[in-house]
């Protein structure tokens, strides 16, 4: 059977960690520069070193985007980047602009090079045309249904590797190819300075009555016409692993950690039920659900799998994300005295009751018992945001558990 990549988003070193801890095969990662998502932290040159080294020792793969629609402005920059990556080491490079990815061939010629989504990769035509360029990977257009997936796979045989999206955020424009927010806002989602104006509440102007308003309302929130429901298939494994696929692919770098570990254990141990047997995974997908539930979401979709998608993809009553969990730190440290630290991400106190998540996929219910700031007085409430802190909780802890509590209401 065809060995399934994870492939999980990160936007710092620290989500990295938290990514291949929870299951992910590879992560990829964006630089300061070049990649397209410029509001994300993204990694410095020597983050990017230790990120790497951290995946390959536990048998992970790093991916680096380097996938803006260059201009010519951009493409010095792009060689001197290219060859800062070079001494790195990145297992490959996300690319969409033909001359970006002639840059690094050239330059890089020792790191695999992965199309990415953005160059609107629809056809077996345009997969055999950057396979005989040099590339590895081609990353599928998110228009594409699982039936055309599978239609490539039997066309290019096994010369070359499939990853298409399988979670996340849905963009409203071609393959991510969007001139909104740089015609409302004058920044560029194609140089990866997206404002995310799908997001936004709309209303319809008169030509000759201007100032006039007419909001179309779907109920009193207003309608978000462009905003599309995020998509999961986690309930479809068999079908993407049938389709030929060998990178399942999750958006998301500018998602936490706590989103991240969400979604990374959830998917791998969907995949790997679903590798053993498919009664197991189905016995499985209740759980799933439940889990993926839990995470930053929207609302789910189908997207384009199993057809063009109808106005049921679309949310029209809200802009904003549902939470049901908070992220409270990541557990890095422990003490002799069984206090652990953590870098806390949001408000808690003593006696709160919490749960530690688990890579394994356990989660355990549990009180804060005491807090301890870095001076070593104790407190009786944790300050935001980014203090260091040393808790106890009345149970063991492993370096990577999340912490992170129930939302009320």
């Amino acid at each position: 059977m065809r060995q399934i990549e994870l492939l999980v988003p990160a936007g710092s070193l620290e989500v990295l960690k938290v990514a291949v801890i929870f299951g992910a095969n590879a992560v990829y990662i964006g630089g300061e520069a070049y990649g397209l998502r410029a509001k994300a932290k993204n990694f410095t040159r020597e983050e990017m070193a230790e990120g790497i080294a951290f995946a390959h020792a536990h048998g992970a793969k790093v991916y680096v985007t380097a996938n803006i629609i260059a201009h010519n402005r951009d493409l010095e920059g792009v060689e001197e980047y290219f060859k800062e990556l070079r001494e790195i080491g990145p297992d490959a490079l996300i690319i969409a602009d033909p001359a970006v990815f002639m840059l690094a061939k050239k330059i890089c010629p020792k790191i695999d090079i992965h199309i990415s989504t953005q160059a609107n990769n629809t056809n077996y035509g345009t997969f055999c045309f950057w396979r005989e360029l040099g590339a590895k990977r081609v990353v599928t257009a998110r228009e594409l249904s699982l039936e055309e997936i599978g239609a490539i796979r039997k066309e290019i045989g096994d010369s070359l590797e499939i990853e298409t999206f399988v979670h996340g955020s849905m963009c409203i424009s071609y393959s991510g190819r969007c001139l909104l927010s740089l015609y409302l806002t004058g920044r560029d989602a194609n140089q990866g300075a997206c404002t995310h104006p799908c997001r936004w509440n709309y209303a319809v102007m008169e030509e000759t009555r201007p100032g006039e308003y007419f909001p179309v309302y779907e109920n009193e929130r207003g309608t978000y016409i462009f905003n599309s429901k995020d998509l999961c298939m986690i309930g479809h494994i068999p079908e993407l692993i049938g389709a030929g696929i060998d990178s399942f692919k999750i958006e998301g770098r500018m998602k936490t950690a706590l989103y991240v570990a969400t979604v990374a254990r959830t998917y791998r141990r969907a995949i790997d039920a679903c590798l053993c047997s498919e009664e197991e995974y189905r016995r499985l997908l209740p759980w799933c659900f439940e889990q993926i539930s839990h995470c930053t979401y929207r609302q789910f979709t189908t997207g384009f799998f199993f057809g063009p998608p109808g106005a049921e993809s679309q949310i029209y009553d809200s802009s904003t994300y549902l939470r049901e969990y908070v992220y409270l730190g990541l557990v890095e440290d422990r003490r002799d005295d069984g206090l652990y630290l953590i870098r806390q991400r949001n408000k808690f106190c003593v006696g709160d009751s919490i749960e530690i998540m688990k890579p394994d996929g356990t989660d355990i219910p549990v009180t804060v018992r005491r807090i301890v700031d870095e001076n070593g007085q104790d407190m009786e409430a944790a300050p935001h945001p980014l203090q260091p802190l040393w808790i106890d909780v009345g149970r063991d802890m492993e370096t990577y558990d999340i912490l992170r509590r129930k939302e009320e209401g």
